[in-house]
């Protein structure tokens, strides 16, 4: 039995002092991997705010207080060191968090859950989940909306917030070894580095009117205006530090874009914006309006990819493939092959995942091999 399970209710110790944390963080580079896990708070703030770091080793346990510490310089050198394996579960917002801190996400990363879906498990596994299965031990759910900001920290919320790698040591060894009986190891690392591609951290203002979905269905002279809108709020949200609905609402942005106010007193009378929003931000709504205005109008969205009576039975065939496949090396079919990949190869798009990398070899090549027949065939006289 390992040492996680030996001692399940072993204090974790709490590092709030920077002499505590330098040697912690020089016990943390002997080994090649530690777990690693994040508390933070968003509630209030564009950015969140980091609370709690939890780390482990196969020794070790520890909570470094990041609010209590003038700095965590230390640490971040350890997180962020290139031989040293970070273990995390679904990493996505952990690695968010530590991008938003260094303008990178740190690399390399073992996400569990991504490892459990290549392993067999389901694609979107919890962690207490995880560790009830491989571990047989069941976490409470005491306090998965604690407030991580309040100090002192109660001794039970501490306990729930070390438990979030005690055990993921053992599930980490677990599916590490699972993986490489499997050959599958290398098509974790592939998934992973992916996930710590710094581009997918950088939340450009030009590119956030995608958020909107209900800007869809605008026309396409108030799609480039809500453009304009959704790009000026990232800036203001990013700039103020506030959450993105606390400068204007998702539906009153959707609202101004349609109407095109052209004066405050126009602005305040529409449906969700009110007359604080319009005061505070008036003057800067009313310029991105103008410059939606002056832009070419264009629609944003691409139109759905409808699919004619050849492409729909090609599509069933590609999809029916994936189905035989992903049951014979007991993976999902959506975590093999999404419904988007597949339409992009239908589409004659190679640049998407099952082009290359692990997707390629096990099915990408077939599914390919078998599009480029079907558009022979069509082409035939």
């Amino acid at each position: 039995m390992s040492e996680a399970n030996r001692f399940p209710s072993a204090p974790p110790a709490l590092i709030q002092d920077m002499t505590t944390l330098i040697s912690l963080c020089e016990s943390l580079r002997d080994g090649p991997w530690m777990a690693l896990d994040t508390e933070f708070m968003r509630t209030c703030t564009y950015y969140a705010r980091l609370c709690l770091v939890q780390v482990a080793t196969p020794e070790t346990i520890a909570c470094v207080d990041t609010l209590a510490l003038p700095d965590i310089d230390p640490l971040l050198e350890v997180i962020y060191a290139p031989d040293l394996l970070k273990v995390i579960h679904a990493a996505r917002q952990d690695l968010e968090v530590f991008a938003d801190i260094r303008g990178i996400p740190p690399a390399p990363v073992f996400d569990t859950q991504i490892a459990a879906s290549l392993c067999g498990y389901d694609d979107q596994i919890g962690y207490g989940t995880l560790v009830e299965f491989i571990t047989g031990h069941k976490l409470p759910k005491l306090h998965t909306r604690a407030d991580w900001e309040a100090r002192p920290l109660p001794p039970d919320q501490l306990h729930y917030a070390a438990d979030d790698v005690r055990y993921l040591r053992d599930v980490y060894q677990h599916l590490a070894q699972k993986l490489e009986g499997l050959g599958r190891t290398g098509w974790l690392q592939e998934e992973c580095a992916t996930l710590t591609q710094p581009a997918l951290y950088r939340n450009d203002p030009r590119t956030a009117f995608r958020r909107l979905k209900q800007g869809q269905s605008l026309p396409p002279a108030a799609q480039r205006i809500l453009l304009e809108l959704a790009a000026w709020r990232e800036h203001a949200a990013q700039k103020c530090n506030l959450p993105r609905g606390w400068v204007v609402p998702d539906t009153a942005l959707v609202v101004i874009a349609l109407d095109a106010p052209a004066s405050l007193d126009a602005l305040g009378q529409l449906s969700g914006v009110g007359g604080s929003a319009a005061r505070k931000w008036g003057a800067e709504i009313l310029q991105a309006v103008e410059r939606g205005r002056e832009m070419k109008a264009e629609r944003l969205w691409d139109e759905p990819q409808r699919l004619d009576r050849r492409q729909q039975a090609l599509y069933e065939q590609l999809q029916e493939r994936v189905r035989a496949v992903a049951e014979k090396i007991n993976i999902s079919a959506t975590l093999l092959a999404p419904r988007r990949e597949l339409l992009k190869i239908l589409s004659g798009d190679t640049t998407g995942a099952l082009t290359r990398g692990w997707r390629r070899a096990v099915i990408g090549e077939e599914l390919l091999h078998l599009c480029r027949n079907q558009r022979d065939a069509a082409e035939a006289p």
